[in-house]
């Protein structure tokens, strides 16, 4: 039976980057706010890339500095690798970006999360949205708790009926070692909104210790004052170098030997994916001519052994992703730590949202 716990103003469900931005706003602006994750442990993790900025994102998290957000405060706080990319180029093409320490970062928005008076955590699942015909009244979770707030925001990112794959091998999960949200999606359909399967992929975790540093060209970072906060102290950093090399004949060759194991091709991955991160499958695929693809090596942390193969994501069985791996100069004996994986998950298609990202059929729903 359910029974009521408390009221709020505004509740989050999901504990990623916008749901931790969310929260913060909210509480800032004097909402009693709840912020509620599948784990409390796992808050603004980066179980991607461990980078911040760039061209694609690096005027967002600008944004969000200014708009009192903090991002921008954080990667400062935890950087490991700061540098201005496109230096060539005009500066309409430029961005900066960021190396994180992931395990920082992560703590550290944890206690930024913890220090606000009227924002609450909570380490529940959401089952259901309660509604009205006035609009959104709160929700319910799995273990039988009500929550109830006027406005509600749904940040879940891969977790909507999550699904991992590997090769032929496929299992529940928002991303690997974690349960999915399985009731949600159920609960959003039920109440008139239309949902849809996106994809997208992670590539494989290295040891350092298997790399030959000699073969690869030293991706170094800048050595002037940087940061991307306004409040942030612009200074020197102490930095790990990045590291790039290239895919070559051979690693073509090896991808296209065993493209019919690939999910794009058994049909377990469907859709295109991310548009500015494909897989090596797929670039194989769409750019068939095309040989040469960086491949950026990236330190997860500072006392990590763990390093970030971007440009290489794949979700191809493990043993095929370790023969790939090593045809790369440099990556010969490379050994694999966590293998790269892909996950489909559902998301609200995006014309039922209006320009403030508020649902259009339950007023004081929206999504982040």
């Amino acid at each position: 039976m359910f029974h009521v716990k408390h009221n709020y103003d505004v509740i989050i469900i999901g504990g990623g980057h916008a749901g931790c931005e969310a929260a913060l706003a909210s509480s800032r602006m004097g909402c009693r706010t709840l912020l509620m994750a599948l784990n409390l442990d796992k808050i603004a993790l980066m179980p991607c890339n461990p980078a911040i900025g760039g061209i694609g994102k690096g005027q967002l998290v600008r944004e969000i500095d200014a708009l009192g957000g903090e991002m921008g405060k954080l990667i400062d706080a935890s950087l490991i690798q700061i540098k201005v990319l496109n230096r060539s180029k005009g500066p309409a093409v430029q961005s900066l970006r960021a190396q994180a320490d992931k395990k920082i970062y992560e703590r550290n928005m944890r206690k930024s999360l913890e220090s606000e008076l009227l924002l609450d955590l909570k380490e529940a699942e959401a089952e259901s949205l309660i509604t009205s015909t006035n609009g959104i009244e709160g929700i319910a979770t799995v273990t039988g708790e009500k929550y109830l707030a006027l406005t509600v925001i749904i940040a879940t990112g891969t977790f909507l009926k999550g699904r991992i794959v590997v090769g032929d091998i496929t299992f529940p999960a928002g991303r690997v070692g974690e349960l999915p949200s399985n009731h949600l999606s159920g609960s959003l359909i039920k109440c008139g909104l239309e949902l849809n399967r996106f994809q997208s992929a992670t590539p494989a975790r290295i040891s350092a210790k298997s790399i030959v540093l000699s073969k690869l060209i030293l991706q170094p970072g800048d050595k002037e004052p940087l940061a991307f906060s306004f409040a942030s102290e612009r200074k020197i950093h102490k930095q790990r170098p990045c590291y790039l090399t290239y895919t070559n004949k051979k690693t073509k060759e090896v991808v296209e030997k065993y493209l019919h194991l690939s999910p794009i091709k058994t049909g377990l991955v469907k859709g295109k994916g991310p548009r500015y991160c494909p897989s090596i499958d797929r670039k194989i695929i769409n750019f068939p001519d095309k040989v040469k693809h960086p491949v950026f090596i990236e330190p997860e942390g500072w006392h990590t052994d763990e390093m970030y193969l971007q440009g290489l994501t794949s979700s191809m069985p493990v043993d095929i992703q370790a023969k790939i791996i090593q045809t790369i100069p440099g990556l010969e004996d490379a050994k694999i730590i966590r293998p790269g994986y892909a996950v489909a998950y559902d998301y609200l298609i995006p014309e039922q949202l209006k320009l403030s990202l508020e649902t259009k059929a339950i007023p004081g729903l929206f999504t982040a």
